[in-house]
């Protein structure tokens, strides 16, 4: 078992706001696999740590535990057009000065 692993597996499901049975849909597994990964009884494989790390937009060294850095913020964009964006990324300016 990797020592942090579990935990940091449920935390990104839940700031994901999925349920264990859609992440399990998502890398095509049983709902009960993923559970196991965050009850520490089951170690993903390579292929599904991987699959993890790109379905919560992390790196794998940040899931192993080598990299205290969090996952980025992914903004969905997905049917705005270029000018919605623009206006997103000028209100995400104002609100870091």
């Amino acid at each position: 078992m990797i020592k942090e692993l579990p935990k940091k597996l449920k935390e990104l499901r839940t700031l994901n706001n999925l349920s264990q049975r859609e992440v399990a849909s998502k890398l095509n597994i049983s709902p009960s696999i993923v559970s196991g990964y965050e009850t520490g009884e089951r170690t993903p494989s390579t292929e599904n740590l991987l699959s993890l790390a790109y379905l919560y937009k992390c790196s794998t060294d940040y899931l192993l535990g080598k990299t205290t850095d969090t996952p980025a913020v992914i903004l969905d964009t997905e049917g705005l057009n270029n000018e919605q964006i623009k206006v997103l990324q000028s209100l995400i300016k104002v609100m870091k000065a």
